[in-house]
């Protein structure tokens, strides 16, 4: 995606201060997370560009939705992409990580909380410190994310994160120790004939059948399915 700013049909998401830019795994789970209904309170936890906060400000009416980012960059840079969005008013980022968030007595609860997390527990650097904190689950192990969830969650409410597939087993132990159940599973291929590369995961406190339906996002190079083009397309200028 380069450094460029990436225009969607109803907002643009500027990127050059971001580590991590706009890509396919923020916007599937910007799409595909369920808003639960009469949502008044979401959370994007390490929001980037902010990317997924305002796909969700597109979606659906909820007039606090909120955003924490550790990296002042990128903070300072969600900041800005929320400022010049048409949901500036129930926009807000603020440049914290989450145990700053779980001190703060006026945070929580929330009905629905999203997290495109860290993926990779290998301490394998790339020389961009930035970039590398914000790929690398060091920065944000999935027990801590967990825990923080469980505690900011409220009763019915929703969570949603995108996990490469061989992290999704491990993840769900995880989740079921603080009382998460999965809701939906969509694993994610990028084409017919290669294996699944990553999991849309969504948990609730309520423990009931878990809906599962596999997406595939390209039938050949730049053919999109239509299950994709459906799922994407009141944000993509070209779906």
């Amino acid at each position: 995606m380069g450094n460029k700013p990436f225009a969607f049909k109803q907002f643009t998401v500027h990127q050059d201060r971001c580590a991590m830019k706009v890509g396919t795994d923020g916007v599937l789970l910007g799409a595909w997370t369920t808003v639960p209904q009469g949502a008044g309170r979401i959370l994007d936890i390490g929001a980037g560009t902010g990317l997924i906060a305002l796909m969700l400000a597109q979606r659906c009416p909820a007039e606090d939705i909120e955003a924490i980012e550790i990296e002042e960059a990128a903070y300072e840079q969600c900041v800005a992409n929320f400022e010049a969005s048409p949901w500036s008013d129930r926009l807000f980022c603020y440049h914290a990580g989450l145990d700053e968030l779980l001190e703060d007595e006026a945070a929580g609860p929330y009905d629905l909380i999203v997290c495109n997390p860290p993926f990779y527990s290998e301490a394998v650097s790339s020389g961009n410190r930035a970039r590398d904190r914000a790929r690398q689950n060091s920065a944000l192990p999935f027990g801590e994310l967990l825990e923080a969830v469980a505690q900011l969650l409220a009763p019915k409410g929703t969570f949603s994160v995108v996990l490469p597939i061989k992290e999704k087993n491990a993840f769900l132990g995880m989740a079921k120790e603080f009382g998460l159940f999965p809701s939906h599973i969509t694993d994610v291929r990028g084409n017919p004939t290669v294996p699944s590369k990553r999991s849309l995961l969504q948990f609730t406190f309520q423990e009931r059948g878990v809906a599962t339906k596999p997406l595939v996002v390209e039938e050949a190079r730049h053919r999109y399915t239509e299950a994709y083009r459906k799922l994407t397309h009141d944000f993509y200028l070209k779906m």
